[in-house]
């Protein structure tokens, strides 16, 4: 269901009426005619797909004119059209569209027009839908519901009620999507709104498919198809996303034959209206059904040109474009691109996710739908108990990730025979083995993201401390797996530079760059796996406490890290700070499950830890690599 950005932005296309300007061509005649005029040649030119940079320029230059006149509305006129020729021609990044958007809507607010701040809120909402802020394009839009309600205005209702179907089916809420959809169609038909009715379709046929209801998006489909030829002929690229849906539903069910029939389709109308460059992305559709079809030259050709085009046009946030290309390559015997495209799958995947746990929201949508005080009420002790809810599973999670931590320390032992195995292996292996680390490396980022958004909605500080303190564990043991696929030799770890990227972290995550300064006084090192790990984690423990205690306030501080191996075979791990050292008769903080983990972990590296005090804490250990490797 993952379309492009491009999708929501077409679907919600207004098609400006054609009339005759003056002739206005480059930014120099600008200054023999008036801003009303410049803005109508601008309504009339955004959507020709031609000249851009002189449109822009144009814009731009009518713009900087319209800020001097200080004219609320006029202002507001001209961002919202640039806003929508950024969204239509796709060149741009959906963040200058947001801008304008913005921008638009800020100045509208001054002019006090509730329809065009409503409309505004709404076509705002479907911007903030494109760059993944999706409780800002809830907020707006229930401002945009308010307000429409108020002018009794069932036009604009009826297109917000569409536009929150396409919000829930971008939250994956198809039963939702499809209600309020079925709720907008209606008062849209009513109002003779015939083009919203066919877009209103494209919500109603991703979402039956999704269900697996694909007689009832077949159905869509048709009606939407049927709507523009016999009352919209206009909306040329409305059959073009019809096709391209009604396709998606067919490879569902498996209907290669005729999905292949429907993205043919879709491309070809696109060509036909706005040029075969713009129109490449369409060609992933195309090559996706190529690859189910196991014809992998014709995929790869497809392919390779729409994901060119999607990189090109800055949109970067594609999953499965990337997915079916590497996998191409991967039955074309290519594997060294295999994963180079999947690499890059799994980090807009991982992306995608941070955003979602980010934008999650409560569901508000009865109190702006009836205004019903008791259903208000209803809704805030339903996320008061999600809440407490939340609030539990984060201690669950807290002790979980203790569970894990020591869990992985067991496996780290248990697979050395099978490390040493992988080192025999061939370039394609070793290839495959850097992918398993960079997926290791792209899940401890996201535990480590789940950690955070978790510990940032804590109050009790213990808590928090124990959920950041697992975070940094997580990140020791990611950063090492980042090493090994960056690296050549992958087998064994640079202890010094591994050294400097962890203290980093640890100093980002304590906010204490300014305050405390991480020396790393040692030559370059190499460690095998399974003893850089337990060394990271023993390292990760003592930063974290030395910043925890060792300068409390705003005392300023040092802290040195070395390592280094002795001609017997021993390595050398001594960590210092000139903090305030441990303070006579003072029970020690925090819960003593770190100081657990590092006894743990020194002796399953067979060493010895020797800790005193002397103008601060230095801790050393000796560990006998002979037993610890």
């Amino acid at each position: 269901m993952n379309k492009t950005i491009s999708t929501i932005l077409i679907v919600c296309y207004i098609a400006y009426p054609c009339f005759s300007q003056s002739h206005i061509s480059t930014p120099e005649d600008l200054k023999s005619v008036s801003i009303d005029s410049c803005l109508s040649w601008m309504e009339h030119n955004a959507y020709t797909g031609k000249n851009l940079d002189n449109f822009h320029a144009i814009g731009l230059q009518t713009l900087k004119r319209s800020i001097e006149t200080k004219d609320p509305k006029t202002i507001a006129n001209i961002h919202e059209t640039l806003a929508n020729w950024f969204g239509y021609n796709g060149t741009f990044s959906p963040d200058s569209i947001v801008k304008h958007s913005e921008k638009a809507l800020e100045y509208y607010i001054q002019s006090k027009d509730k329809t065009k701040i409503a409309d505004t809120y709404r076509t705002l909402s479907i911007d903030y839908i494109n760059v993944q802020k999706l409780d800002k394009a809830q907020d707006v839009l229930f401002k945009a519901i308010a307000i429409y309600e108020e002018l009794k205005d069932e036009s604009g209702l009826g297109n917000a009620y569409r536009t929150l179907g396409s919000l829930y089916l971008r939250m994956e809420d198809f039963d939702k999507s499809i209600a309020y959809t079925n709720k907008a169609i209606p008062i849209l038909e009513n109002t003779k709104n015939y083009a919203s009715v066919a877009i209103a379709q494209f919500n109603l046929i991703t979402s039956y498919g999704e269900l697996g209801e694909f007689d009832k998006a077949y159905k869509a489909a048709d009606y939407c198809l049927e709507i523009v030829r016999t009352k919209a002929a206009d909306e040329v690229f409305i059959p073009v996303r019809a096709h391209s849906y009604r396709g998606d539903v067919y490879v569902k069910a498996k209907d290669y034959n005729n999905a292949l029939k429907d993205f043919i389709k879709a491309w070809e109308l696109c060509k036909a209206n706005i040029g075969e460059e713009r129109c490449a992305t369409f060609r992933t559709e195309i090559g996706q059904v190529y690859l189910l079809q196991n014809n992998y030259e014709e995929a790869l050709e497809h392919l390779s040109v729409g994901v060119k085009a999607y990189e090109e046009k800055g949109q970067n946030g594609i999953i499965q474009q990337y997915l079916d290309l590497s996998e191409t390559y991967s039955k074309l015997g290519d594997f060294e691109n295999a994963i180079r495209y999947k690499d890059k799958a799994n980090t807009n995947a991982t992306k995608i996710l941070e955003d979602k746990i980010t934008n999650l929201e409560t569901e508000a949508v009865i109190k702006y739908e009836t205004g019903k005080k008791d259903e208000a009420l209803a809704s805030q002790a339903l996320l008061i108990e999600q809440k407490s809810k939340t609030q539990s599973l984060i201690i669950a999670v807290a002790a979980l990730l203790g569970l894990l931590l020591l869990s992985l320390l067991y496996f780290f032992n248990k697979n050395k025979k099978a490390t040493k195995i992988i080192r025999a292996k061939n370039a394609e292996n070793e290839l495959l083995l850097k992918e398993i680390h960079h997926r290791v490396k792209n899940n401890l980022e996201m535990v480590k993201s789940l950690i955070a958004l978790q510990s940032a909605q804590m109050e009790d500080s213990a808590s928090k401390d124990a959920m950041i303190a697992s975070q940094n564990r997580v990140q020791s043991m990611g950063i090492i797996h980042q090493k090994l696929y960056q690296g050549t030799n992958l087998g064994s770890i640079e202890m010094k530079d591994y050294f400097l990227n962890l203290s980093e972290g640890i100093l980002d995550t304590f906010n204490a760059d300014d305050k405390v300064k991480i020396e790393c006084a040692m030559n370059n090192l190499d460690l095998d796996v399974d003893t850089a790990v337990p060394i990271g984690l023993i390292v990760n423990e003592l930063l974290t406490n030395a910043l925890k205690y060792a300068f409390p306030k705003d005392k300023k501080g040092l802290i040195s890290i070395s390592l280094e191996k002795t001609n017997d075979h021993h390595l050398l791990l001594k960590v210092a700070d000139n903090g305030i050292g441990k303070v006579k008769g003072l029970l020690p903080k925090g819960t003593g499950f770190g100081t657990q983990l590092v006894n743990l972990l020194t002796q399953q590296l067979n060493g010895k830890m020797t800790e005193f005090t002397k103008n601060g804490t230095i801790i050393e250990f000796d560990f006998l690599t002979d037993t610890a490797a």
